[in-house]
């Protein structure tokens, strides 16, 4: 049986000197690392199809990886595919959350899977859109490779779909900027987890 292959590739860099929480807001990121950029693209299928978050992040990241040499369909925006929205938390900076809506933002950090920040969604949220995309996308690209350029929460809620594990396990796993991560759809509905947060054009990290 021929899977539909995921590789989720987390966007570049942002850049935040003032530390907000950011979520969905749209926030700027860095590509300059031109030897990052080109290792990913040689990691990356040809010929793929592309998915993007509609955020400037993503957008910004799929075109500096395309601009270094891999190919495949325009990318397509799916909105499924973006971060958790935080809410009216967004765009401020933890200290002043903590400060003025003390008991929900402890709330929020206690169980993060199922809790909400005022007029956000939770992680359990996200883990629903991105099952709906993950599924519409793997029968209209059955067989082929899918390269979707997203968000860390997205791709935790991703992983937490192909191995079936609860939700707060699920946020335990760390993505890295402009990292690669790929799972497998199958035609029985079946998944499979193919490698977890790749790094290529970065050393090895030292133990």
């Amino acid at each position: 049986m021929t899977p539909t292959r995921w590789w989720l590739v987390r966007h570049a860099p942002v850049i935040n000197p003032t530390k907000v929480i950011y979520g969905q807001h749209d926030i700027d990121c860095d590509v300059d690392d031109a030897t990052i950029f080109n290792a990913v693209a040689e990691t990356l299928p040809s010929g793929a199809l592309w998915l993007q978050s509609p955020l400037g992040r993503t957008r910004k990241t799929a075109e500096a990886i395309r601009a270094a040499g891999c190919a495949g369909d325009d990318p397509v925006d799916e909105p499924r595919l973006m971060e958790q929205c935080f809410g009216d938390w967004q765009g401020q900076v933890r200290e002043h959350i903590l400060s003025r809506q003390p008991e929900a933002y402890r709330r929020f950090w206690l169980a993060p899977a199922d809790e909400c920040a005022p007029n956000g969604e939770s992680f359990v949220d996200v883990i629903g859109r991105v099952r709906t995309a993950l599924g519409d996308w793997s029968a209209r690209a059955a067989g082929r490779d899918v390269v979707a350029v997203m968000h860390g929460g997205s791709i935790r809620a991703a992983l937490a779909i192909a191995l079936d594990i609860a939700p707060a396990k699920a946020l335990a796993f760390h993505t890295e900027t402009v990292s690669v991560t790929r799972i497998d759809h199958y035609p029985d509905g079946a998944w499979g987890v193919a490698f977890v947060n790749a790094t290529p054009g970065r050393p090895a990290p030292r133990h």
